[in-house]
């Protein structure tokens, strides 16, 4: 069987540079830090104390006050950036079957803080006192779940729950999906909403976040003098259509996408494989899955996440798949301004690198200061740029050496 075309037709995203996509995009190209001192709670005590939440939000903005107080902030996240995306690519079910519209969305914790609400609730009134809502808005796949009941898509609802490779793999299951037969649209991507005391502490305690004061020198991917990455929220959705599906409807189309490549290191909790090895095949089969040549690549939105190992790890992936190429590569991180969302990472940076695409624009990796021999590419610092790009990988690679990439063309008809 021919293997069918796969369009992006929609976006929406809820993060701490904006509260829509167009606003998202438009604070990436003007190099908006999305790093501020911990808002959610009293951090003062504790050793971290910035991250990049998302900024004055209220829930009655966005939701009806009914359907908000029973969905946690990661569920809420997802809900306003799919109907963002389903408006965007002005998408109905009167052109649809639903039956063959399905969702996935990841989440890498899910509702944290209500766990950390109700395990107090419990303490202070007695274990019969947790709230009957506390599990069906704590559990993991209910930003899918929820995002599906709105949108009235009855095909497959999956929720990956691969860590910080969670949205791409998100992204990239609903595009083979689609791509071999099994749906028409897939609204896709990952939301996430972990800043609070526990998540801080424990990600503190095993040193993977940065003890960094200053924001400007929190999140710095591929800078020597990274130490460790910065807790973000929020989320990315994309609509995904088979190719003529979006054409007889008169969608506008943002890429095409076009690769997808997932591997495990098999190695490690939470260090990846030295050398990169699991990132370069994930990159490599996704290159392979589209039928492109590395030559062919432009621009990476690399998983950078301001640690020492992830950065020169996976710089010297990209040389192992890429040669000489490597050196006529843009490679940034934009997780320098919007910091690690976690499972919605790959999905914000796929909606980036399709905005990228489409624009072509080379988002910046900002805050760098000092270079690093390990991660000797163009990481675009500082300063975005506009290039002619037609093909775009995206990274993510995750605690438990899950490895995502995925492929996006320019759309040219």
């Amino acid at each position: 069987m021919d293997k069918r075309r796969v369009v992006i037709t929609g976006l929406g995203a809820v993060t701490p540079i904006g509260h829509s996509a167009p606003e998202t995009w438009q604070a990436v190209r003007n190099g908006v830090c999305g790093v501020a001192p911990i808002a959610a709670y009293d951090a003062s005590g504790q050793k971290v104390t910035l991250a990049a939440e998302v900024k004055n939000y209220q829930p009655d903005d966005f939701l009806d006050k009914k359907e908000a107080k029973h969905m946690a902030r990661f569920t809420q996240f997802a809900v306003i950036s799919a109907r963002e995306a389903l408006k965007d690519g002005g998408f109905t079910l009167e052109n649809a079957d639903p039956d063959r519209c399905g969702v996935i969305v990841s989440s890498g914790i899910g509702a944290l803080q209500n766990t950390e609400d109700e395990h107090s609730r419990y303490l202070e009134k007695g274990i019969d006192r947790v709230s009957p809502f506390y599990i069906p808005m704590t559990i993991c796949n209910m930003a899918a779940g929820q995002v599906a009941i709105d949108a009235g898509f009855r095909g497959m609802c999956s929720c990956p729950v691969t860590a910080c490779a969670g949205g791409t793999n998100a992204v990239g299951d609903a595009f083979h999906y689609i791509r071999d037969g099994y749906a028409d649209a897939m609204l896709c991507g990952g939301s996430e909403s972990a800043v609070t005391p526990l998540a801080i502490g424990g990600f503190t305690t095993m040193k993977a976040l940065t003890q960094s004061a200053d924001p400007s020198r929190a999140s710095i991917p591929f800078d020597a003098e990274r130490s460790g990455f910065v807790m973000g929220e929020g989320a990315a959705i994309l609509l995904l259509e088979e190719l003529d599906h979006a054409l007889a409807r008169g969608a506008k189309i943002y890429a095409e996408f076009v690769g997808y490549g997932s591997t495990c290191d098999a190695y490690h909790m939470t260090a990846p494989l030295p050398g990169g090895e699991g990132g370069a095949k994930a990159m490599a089969l996704a290159l392979s899955d589209a039928g492109a040549r590395p030559e062919d690549v432009d621009y990476i939105n690399a998983h950078g996440t301001s640690t020492p190992l992830n950065d020169a790890g996976e710089t010297a992936a990209i040389k192992t798949v890429f040669g000489e190429h490597a050196k006529k590569l843009a490679v940034s991180s934009t997780k320098s301004m919007t910091g690690h969302m976690l499972g919605a990472a790959g999905a914000a940076e796929a909606l980036f690198s399709a905005l990228a695409l489409k624009e072509g624009y080379l988002p910046a990796t900002i805050n760098y200061q000092v270079s690093d021999p390990a991660c000797d590419l163009d990481v675009v610092p500082n300063v975005g740029r506009d290039a002619e790009l037609r093909y775009a990988l995206s990274n993510s690679l995750g605690f438990g050496g899950h490895n995502g990439s995925i492929l996006l063309k320019k759309w040219e008809g």
